[in-house]
Parts: structure tokens; sequence; C-alpha cells
């Protein structure tokens, strides 16, 4: 039986974590998919502080860089400057095809930078294929705790 991965979505839209949550539930990889609104939230889930302190750690993270309190980019180089954090892969999934936006992403660490399709039909299509690449085609660390 394959191993269940967890995922972290990072996103201020309740409709894109609804849409992505069910996308990834009718994924073929078995996971748990958890959920933070912003990048305060996210720091102390990955961080697993508070609230968030039994969680398991994400085996990728999915980030939007526009969020409230804390941006995406501020998120992105507390994880990849962590040494604890910094082998989690973290996907950047944002509404920005901005070429700064994505370079900076890129300079800070992002594994992959994807841009979210402003349709239903591209939107599933672009996330079932994030799922189907990180869980069955890529090869990720393993948990340390």
């Amino acid at each position: 039986m394959a191993e269940i991965k967890e995922i972290l979505l990072v996103d201020d839209n309740p409709a894109d974590i609804d849409l992505t949550r069910d996308i990834l539930s009718r994924n073929s990889c078995r996971s748990n998919v958890h959920s933070v609104a912003d990048g305060i939230e996210a720091i102390a889930f990955l961080q697993r502080q508070g609230k968030y302190k039994n969680e398991a750690r994400p085996d990728v993270v999915f980030l939007d860089l526009n969020l409230p309190g804390r941006d995406g980019r501020s998120v992105l180089a507390e994880a990849k400057s962590d040494p604890a954090l910094q082998k989690i892969p973290i996907v950047i999934f944002s509404t920005s095809s901005a070429h700064e936006d994505i370079r900076c992403s890129y300079e800070l660490g992002a594994n992959c930078y994807v841009t979210k399709p402003g349709n239903l039909q591209g939107f599933v299509s672009t996330v079932s294929a994030l799922a189907s690449f990180w869980f069955s085609c890529v090869m990720l660390p393993g948990k340390e705790d």
C-alpha cells in the first residue's frame, strides 16, 4: 500500500482551496490535505507550533504568493532558510505570471512555479498534473521525524 502523502495548501481563496482539495482527493495518490489561509499560519504549520504541534510535516507545499499578513515570498524565504524545512518541495501556485515574481520565487528556492489557470478546465488539469508529477514521478525526501 502506498504511503499517504501530506500536502499543505497555503491560499487565502476558499474557492481555490476547496477546488484543489477536491481534485487532489480524486487523484490516485492517497493524501491528507491541510490548508491555511495566510503566511503566518503557514509558518506555524511548517514549524509545528501552537495548534499545529501534532501535524505531520508536509511532503509538498502549494504556496500562493499574495497572502494576507505575511506573503508567500516571505514564507518561501523562511522555509528555505530553515534546515528542518528546506528539503520540503514548495510549489508556487499563483495567479501572477509576472516575470519578477517568477524570478524572485526561484531565487528564494521555489521548486517550481505554476500560474493558476483562469478557467475551471485549466485549473482541474493543472492541479491533476501537479499531483501526478509530485506524487507519481518525483522522488521525495524521506521523513526525518
